[in-house]
C-alpha cells in the first residue's frame, strides 16, 4: 500500500483574537477570527483552543488548509497565549465575558481609565478599580475576586486540556476543588467520577490513562465496579446480582473476573459496597443504597408496630355516622372502596391508597383531611416534585410541600427532620408515591414521628421512579402494608376520553378515538412529517382552537431521546419556532444546546444550595453576559441563578421524555408515537403519558406503534430487595426499634 504524501509543513502564525465564531464547550473545538501581526486582513483559525478569549495574543503552530465550504483556514496543532498589548485588545479581552461582572461597557470604562496599565492594576492594585466611574467599592472587590478566579481556572483548564478534558468540565473541577484541583486530578483522577457532576467513569478513566495509570490497577477496577453500580441506578436498580455486576464490569474495564473479585473484596472492606443474600441472590449494593433500602423496610415495619397511636381516637369512631356527616356537610358521597380507604388510613398506622385517574383518590384524601380537622388532629401533605405538590394543594385546598423541602434535605442526604427531629403531625399524607425512589423514601419515613400515621397515595400502574427502586409497588406487593385499590370510574370521569382511554390502555385495550372532546389521534407514519405536525399543533393549531399558551399550557411527551421524534430534535424544532434567535434576545451556547432568554427549561440535578430539585421546571427569565449567569423563574415563582458553566444542569423542556414528566400535569399533552420508538413502547409508558393531561390529549404517529405499546404489558425488571426485606421483617419474632437509626 502506497504511503500518503506528507501534508503541508507546519508553520507559525502570530496575532490577536478578533472574535470567537464558534466554540464547543464539551471538546474545546474553536473557530475564531485572528488579526495576524502586521497584517490588515483577518484569517480563520480552527482547532482545540479551550479558554481562548477575544483580545488575547496567540502564537499558533499548525498548517494552512482549504475547507471545501469555508475556504482557506489555519488548522492549529499547538498554541501559546499572550496577554493583549494594545488598548483595543484590552477592551476586547475584558469585555469578552472573561471576568464575571465585566461586560463591554464596564471594560471600556476600565481600559479608558487605566490604558495599558489595566492588567497591572488588576494584578497588583485592584483597589484602584474604585477610581473608575460607575465602579464602587463592592463591585471593584467582586471584579478583583473574579479576575483571580478566572486566572486560576485558566491554569487548571490548560492542564486539563492537555488531558482531553473539556472547558466546561474543567470549570466544574475547579469549582469542586479550587486550588487543589490539579493535585486531585494527578493523585486520584477517579475521584472526579464520584464527586463532580457531569464527569463519569469514562472521562476519569481517560484522564487516568493520559496520566500514565495502569489499566490493571486495583484503583481502576474498584472505580469501575462502583461506576457500574451507580450506572445501574439510572436503570432503576438498587443492587446488581454479583454475576451481573462482574459481567458489566468486564465490559467496562475490558478485563477478566479475577481482579474484579479482589476489587469487590476491597470495596466491601472499605465500606463502599455491601454484599448481601437477598432472597437467594448474591446482591451487591453501593453502601448508601443498602442502608436506605434496609432502613426503609425497618422503619415501615417499626411504624406499623409502634406502641403509641396518635390517632387512637378513630378506633372508637362510628364511621357510618362520620360518612353521613361528610355527605350532609360537604355533599361527599363516598363509594364503598373510598369509605374503606378512609377507615384504613385513620385506623392503621401505615397504609396505601392506589388507583387510576377518575377513581376518586383526591376525594378520598379530602375526606380524610376533613375528618382529621373535625377531631382536631394535625396533618402534613407532601409530594415528590413541585408540580405534584401544587396539584395536591389545588385539589385539597390545603398547603402542600415537596418531600425535599418538607424534610429540609441537604447535602449528602442530611435532613433537618429525621428520627431525632421528627415532623410535627399526627398524619403524613404523600401523593404521587410511585415517584419516590428508595433514598428519598427512606429519608421520608425516618421523619414520621412515632405513633403517627403514614398514608402513601399513588398510581401503581404508572412508570416507576426515575431514581433507584420501585417503592410503591414493592410495598404493595409485599402484602405487609394494608392497601386499597380504587377501581370504580365515577360517572363524571366516564365522559372523559383521557380517563376512559387511560383505563382501556391499562387493561391492554386499544383507545377509542371517537366520541370524546378531549382525546384525538392524528395519523402520520413519516417521522419527519410527524415532527412537523407536532410543531404545528403546539405553535398554531391548539393555541388557535383552544386558546392554550404554546409554552405554559402545552407539553410534548415522547418515549425516546434520539430520532426525528426524540426529545433532542423536538426541543430544537420547538425552540426555533417558539423562541427563535432574535436581536436583543441574549443566548448562550453550551455544547450542542443553545440556552436563550425565554426558554422553557427543566432542572435535572438536585441542588440543595438553591433548593432546586430534579424535575423542577421554569423559564429563563434573563441571561446576563456581564455576570455570566442565567436567571430562571421556577414554576413556584422563585428566581434562581445559574452561572454559565452550570447550565448543563438544565435541559430544554418544550419536549420531555415521559419519565421526566412524572408527577406533573399539563392542560394539553401532545404525544408522538412511532415504531422507531419500538424498544420503549410499553403499556405503562403510554398510560403515564396520557394521564399527565388535564384537559386534552393528542396522539400523533403510527397506529401500529400505539398497538405495540398497548399490547406490551411487560415491564423492565428492577433489582430491588424492599419487598423481600418487608416480608422477612414481618416473619421475624422481634420488631426493630423506632429509635434505630439507618
Amino acid at each position: 500500500m502506497a504511503e500518503r504524501p506528507p501534508g503541508p509543513p507546519a508553520t507559525v502564525l502570530e496575532g490577536s483574537v478578533e472574535r470567537i465564531t464558534y466554540v464547543n464547550e464539551e471538546t474545546g473545538y474553536t473557530v475564531l477570527k485572528l488579526q495576524p501581526s502586521g497584517k490588515q486582513h483577518l484569517v480563520t483559525v480552527v482547532g482545540t483552543l479551550p479558554g481562548v478569549n477575544p483580545g488575547e495574543g496567540l502564537r499558533l503552530t499548525g498548517r494552512w488548509t482549504v475547507h471545501p465550504t469555508h475556504g482557506k483556514q489555519f488548522e492549529v496543532h499547538d498554541y501559546q497565549v499572550t496577554l493583549p498589548a494594545t488598548v483595543e485588545g484590552l477592551r476586547k479581552y475584558l469585555g469578552s465575558g472573561l471576568v464575571r461582572g465585566v461586560g463591554p461597557i464596564t471594560a471600556e470604562r476600565i481600559v479608558d481609565h487605566f490604558g495599558l496599565e489595566t492588567l497591572y492594576v488588576l494584578e497588583q492594585q485592584p483597589q484602584r478599580l474604585r477610581e473608575v466611574p460607575g465602579v464602587g467599592p463592592m463591585r471593584s472587590e467582586a471584579i478583583a475576586q473574579a479576575w483571580e478566579e478566572q486566572k486560576a481556572i485558566k491554569e487548571v483548564m490548560l492542564f486539563l486540556a492537555s488531558h482531553k478534558v473539556s472547558t466546561s468540565l474543567a470549570v466544574r473541577i475547579y469549582k469542586q476543588y479550587g486550588d487543589e484541583a490539579v493535585r486531585v486530578v494527578r493523585e486520584d483522577p477517579y475521584r472526579l467520577a464520584r464527586e463532580v457532576f457531569g464527569i463519569g467513569f469514562k472521562t476519569a478513566d481517560r484522564i487516568a490513562a493520559n496520566l500514565g495509570m495502569s489499566k490493571t490497577s486495583q484503583e481502576r477496577a474498584m472505580a469501575g465496579l462502583v461506576h457500574v453500580l451507580w450506572e445501574a441506578t439510572e436503570e432503576g436498580h438498587v443492587y446488581l446480582p454479583k454475576d451481573e455486576l462482574f459481567r458489566r464490569g468486564e465490559t467496562v474495564l475490558e478485563t477478566t473476573e479475577a481482579p474484579l473479585e479482589e476489587a469487590l473484596t476491597l470495596l466491601t472492606a472499605h465500606g463502599q459496597t455491601t454484599v448481601e443474600d437477598v432472597d437467594g441472590v448474591s446482591a451487591v449494593y453501593v453502601a448508601p443504597l443498602a442502608r436506605a433500602e434496609d432502613g426503609l423496610a425497618r422503619r415501615l415495619h417499626a411504624l406499623q408496630h409502634a406502641p403509641r397511636d396518635r390517632l387512637a381516637l378513630f378506633q372508637q369512631v362510628d364511621f357510618t355516622r362520620a360518612f353521613a356527616w361528610l355527605r350532609d356537610r360537604y355533599g361527599v358521597d363516598l363509594s364503598p372502596e373510598q369509605a374503606e380507604s378512609v377507615r384504613l388510613a385513620l385506623t392503621t398506622k401505615v397504609a396505601v391508597l392506589t388507583g387510576g385517574p377518575g377513581t376518586g383518590k383526591t376525594t378520598t384524601v379530602r375526606a380524610i383531611i376533613r375528618l382529621l380537622k373535625a377531631k382536631g388532629r394535625s396533618y402534613i401533605l407532601a409530594a415528590p416534585t413541585g408540580k405534584a405538590a401544587r396539584r395536591l394543594a389545588e385539589a385539597t385546598g390545603e398547603a402542600a410541600s415537596t418531600v425535599h423541602r418538607l424534610l429540609g434535605l441537604g447535602f449528602d442526604g442530611r435532613a433537618a427532620h429525621d428520627q431525632h427531629n421528627p415532623l410535627g403531625a399526627d398524619m403524613v399524607i404523600v401523593d404521587e408515591t410511585s415517584m419516590l425512589d428508595v433514598l428519598v423514601a427512606n429519608s421520608l419515613v425516618k421523619a414520621v414521628p412515632p405513633g403517627a400515621h403514614l398514608l402513601l397515595v399513588g398510581d401503581a400502574d404508572q412508570l416507576p421512579s426515575v431514581g433507584p427502586g420501585n417503592v410503591l409497588r414493592d410495598v404493595i406487593a409485599s402484602g405487609r402494608v394494608p392497601a386499597v385499590r380504587l377501581q370504580t370510574i365515577f360517572r363524571q370521569a366516564q365522559q372523559s376520553g383521557i380517563v376512559v382511554n387511560a383505563h382501556r390502555i391499562n387493561h391492554g385495550e386499544m383507545p377509542q378515538w371517537r366520541g370524546f372532546p378531549d382525546f384525538f389521534f392524528i395519523r402520520e407514519d413519516d417521522p419527519a412529517k410527524a415532527a412537523e405536525l407536532v410543531r404545528d399543533l403546539v405553535a398554531h393549531r391548539l393555541p388557535r382552537r383552544y386558546g392554550y399558551h404554546p409554552i405554559r399550557d402545552i407539553q410534548v411527551l415522547t418515549p425516546m431521546h434520539a430520532g426525528a421524534l426524540g426529545v433532542a430534535n423536538l426541543n430544537r424544532v420547538l425552540q426555533d419556532t417558539l423562541n427563535p434567535a432574535a436581536s436583543g434576545r441574549p443566548e448562550r451556547p453550551v455544547g450542542s444546546r443553545i440556552y436563550r432568554q425565554g426558554d422553557k427549561v427543566l432542572c435535572i440535578r438536585n441542588d440543595y444550595s438553591r433548593l432546586v430539585f430534579n424535575g423542577d421546571g421554569g423559564e429563563i427569565e434573563r441571561i446576563d453576559v456581564e455576570t455570566q449567569s442565567a436567571h430562571v423563574r421556577l414554576d413556584d415563582g422563585r428566581v434562581v441563578t445559574y452561572q454559565f458553566h452550570e447550565l448543563d444542569e438544565l435541559i430544554h423542556a418544550y419536549a420531555l421524555s415521559v419519565h421526566k414528566s412524572q408527577g406533573s400535569e399539563f392542560e394539553a399533552v401532545v404525544i408522538p408515537l412511532h415504531t422507531q420508538h419500538y424498544l420503549l413502547l410499553r403499556r405503562n409508558l403510554l398510560y403515564t403519558a396520557i394521564t399527565r393531561a388535564r384537559r386534552l390529549v393528542v396522539l400523533v404517529g403510527s397506529p401500529r406503534a400505539i398497538a405495540i405499546a398497548v399490547k406490551n404489558g411487560q415491564e423492565q425488571e428492577r433489582y430491588t430487595g424492599l419487598r423481600w426485606r418487608l416480608g422477612t421483617l414481618a416473619s421475624s419474632p422481634s420488631a426493630p426499634s423506632l429509635g434505630a437509626p439507618r
